[in-house]
């Protein structure tokens, strides 16, 4: 083979042929859904002090999630019917209009409605992000493509809290959202300029009415089991809310619009495993997001800043790890992926150990090794599920995996926020409470770990096959 007809997979030739505008806006997307959550979550002490509802305050990341996850289901389906730089563009033009909803909410209801219209904006931005990945480059390129949508939740993750301090600090916390809106219309315009010609993802033009509505069902059980105190209640509510994601599965089968491409809850399929394994993988990983900070803060004496750094260790070693493996050949998936479902399960045992009174160190190896665990194995995953998509099932397939990595992590969330409540965080945040939750929020989901990295070494073995018919 001539130097000239060796494979061409390096950054320069991933920006080549006008696709550097479009990887831009690709980023864009990514940022715009990355950002927004960590943004918001620093100015909640503001907007509580202005606008008041503190016991309903929970809702302003759950209903975003709710949102988000119903509208990167649907986004696959959406971008079949108006085509993709029509549905993009109006994705950003609902996030503008979210975006103005916060800035200028006169009480916290209109504030939580704002940020439900801003999660579902920001799940079909996400989801057809997701699509023009699938569509616009080239399957050499998509290891390179996802570590760098990886790096984009980096920067947003270390950028993110500051630009809120910043906003918060001014006392000019509805600036943020006024800043969003600039910035989703500018996605907006650019969408409608960059993927104007593009081609129309295969498909039907229906809309899967019952799947969606069922969803719906489910992943509010799986919302609202994250914000209720007695955590038995809590866990029954994750556990009919995951039962009926199941249904939602077993409908999708059988019905002539579909959600999700074929077979895709069938485990003995790449799709079927694919999912499975970024649904309990994501939600085994939310607790030391979630709950690192109060017990870093409360059992260290570390300030929030430095809290925040210590947990920023994931999402810079996830960053990190994806660059580091972004050229690796498609023969190194099955290594790659094993590898990170490993790196999980190792990263929750260390920090079950060491999160309590272990040496700051550990804690900062088990956080290295929970963002590893996903640089390593993501990009991969997706790439497998992405190759095995009929054309009929290409956009919805590839957009799903938004939604069920967030669906995954709203049902970690709540699971790891019963094991928090059982254990006496509900009562007070105390040294006690605090280094009881240090264990069993981590202890706890090793369970979802194992079978998230059960269903990786599936995807990755001989008994998965195709996500067609047989």
């Amino acid at each position: 083979m001539s130097h000239t007809d060796a494979p061409r997979t390096g950054w320069g030739d991933l920006l080549a042929e006008g696709r550097l505008p479009r990887f831009a806006l690709i980023c864009l997307g990514v940022w715009l859904n990355a950002v927004d959550t960590l943004v918001t979550a620093t100015i909640m002490p503001s907007v509580g002090a202005d606008l008041g509802g503190y016991a309903y305050f929970s809702w302003a990341v759950a209903g975003y999630l709710v949102g988000a996850i119903l509208a990167g289901a649907s986004a696959g389906r959406l971008s079949e019917i108006l085509g993709l730089g029509q549905a993009s563009a109006l994705a950003g033009l609902v996030c503008v209009a979210g975006c103005i909803l916060s800035a200028v909410a006169p009480n916290v209801a209109v504030f939580l409605i704002g940020r439900l219209v801003q999660g579902m904006s920001c799940g079909w931005i996400s989801g057809f992000s997701m699509v023009a990945i699938a569509l616009l480059f080239p399957e050499r390129h998509l290891a390179r493509v996802f570590a760098s949508v990886s790096g984009v939740w980096g920067v947003a993750t270390v950028l993110g809290p500051l630009v809120g301090g910043v906003f918060a600090e001014a006392g000019a916390w509805r600036g943020v959202f006024w800043l969003f809106a600039g910035q989703a219309a500018l996605f907006s315009i650019a969408a409608l300029w960059l993927l104007r010609g593009s081609t129309r993802p295969a498909g039907g033009s229906g809309v899967p009415w019952t799947q969606l509505a069922v969803l719906s069902v489910g992943v509010g059980a799986i919302a609202a089991a994250d914000v209720i105190p007695r955590a038995w209640a809590a866990l029954a509510l994750v556990g009919v809310g995951i039962a009926i994601l199941a249904l939602v599965l077993r409908l999708d089968a059988r019905a002539k619009v579909r959600l999700l491409p074929h077979r895709a809850g069938d485990l003995r399929t790449v799709v079927g495993s694919g999912y499975a394994a970024m649904f309990w993988m994501t939600a085994a990983s939310m607790g030391f997001a979630i709950y690192g900070p109060p017990i870093l803060q409360t059992l260290r004496d570390l300030s929030p800043l430095w809290a925040g750094y210590v947990i920023g260790v994931e999402s810079i070693a996830w960053t990190l790890a994806a660059v580091a493996v972004a050229s690796a050949s498609e023969k190194w998936d099955a290594f790659w992926v094993r590898l990170g479902a490993v790196c999980l399960v190792l990263s929750l045992v260390i920090l079950t150990w060491a999160m309590s009174d272990g040496p700051l160190g550990w804690v900062l190896v088990g956080g290295a090794l929970l963002g590893a665990a996903f640089g390593f194995s993501w990009s991969f995953m997706t790439r497998r599920i992405m190759a095995v998509l009929s054309d009929e099932d290409r956009a919805i397939g590839t957009s799903a995996t938004i939604a069920i990595r967030q669906t995954g992590a709203s049902a970690g969330a709540a699971i790891s926020g019963a094991a928090a409540n059982l254990v006496g965080l509900s009562a007070g945040l105390t040294a006690s409470s605090a280094q009881a939750a240090a264990v069993w929020v981590f202890a706890s989901v090793i369970p979802l770990a194992l079978v998230g990295a059960w269903a990786a070494f599936r995807l990755t073995g001989s008994a998965a096959r195709t996500a067609s018919p047989p």
